[in-house]
């Protein structure tokens, strides 16, 4: 694939257990475009975090390989893959993650200024004021309804203009109109920036709005959803 920002090759995850090795991830492959969405579906416990987490360069897989934006991940040390992880790639989670001491301004700010980003104040204000919270910027995390959190973390996200961003249950914690809009406000971002998006969800109406779906069940691949 001439435009693939992402790829995983024959990818598994095996741990000790207290009656032998468990198979967390069964081995598989995967290959994504840039601007592509790719949604992993499954039960509780079918493995879709830990294949996340494994594309995302956060867990080392027991076998197989993943190459994100060009780099070899299993041939790179720890720092390196941050370094990586700081270049190209942005998380939403469904806890938020975010610092409970710093506004919403300060919190999407903190991954520009750690890159010394001259214009880390306008930039965050822009993006907040594009998810809707213009009047919400100086507003901390206890002051802000899960709906509005979450487009706070979703401008962090974005913030450092990733190529990849991963979103692990991202409307998992809101009522379904929340996460509707929430919805829209990931794919909306998706096509404006040309991101690629890879998410984790049991939300089905987000699944249907990826390009691609994969279903896992028993840390096996079981379906494959193509265009």
């Amino acid at each position: 694939m001439i435009n693939s920002i992402l790829s995983a090759r024959n990818l598994s995850k095996v741990v000790p257990g207290t009656e032998g090795a468990l198979t967390i991830l069964h081995p598989l492959s995967l290959e994504l475009s840039a601007g592509d969405s790719l949604a992993i579906v499954g039960s509780s416990g079918s493995g879709k975090s830990t294949l996340l987490g494994l594309l995302a360069g956060l867990d080392r897989p027991s076998s197989g390989e993943v190459v994100l934006a060009g780099n070899a991940l299993e041939t790179l040390d720890e720092d390196q893959r941050a370094r990586v992880r700081a270049e190209h790639v942005g998380f939403v989670f469904q806890s938020f993650q975010l610092l409970d001491s710093l506004n919403a301004l300060e919190n999407v700010m903190l991954p520009l200024e750690l890159e010394g980003r001259a214009d880390a104040r306008q930039r965050a204000t822009e993006l907040l004021e594009r998810v809707g919270l213009g009047q919400r910027l100086r507003h901390y995390p206890r002051q802000l309804s899960g709906g509005e959190q979450q487009r706070v973390a979703i401008a962090r996200a974005f913030a450092a203009e990733p190529g990849l961003l991963f979103a692990d249950e991202p409307t998992g914690n809101l009522d379904s109109r929340t996460g509707e809009r929430i919805s829209d406000l990931l794919f909306d971002l998706n096509q404006e920036r040309g991101t690629t998006l890879v998410l984790v969800t049991h939300d089905q109406r987000l699944a249907h709005r990826c390009r691609r779906q994969i279903r896992l069940e028993g840390g096996r691949l079981i379906e494959q959803e193509e265009p």
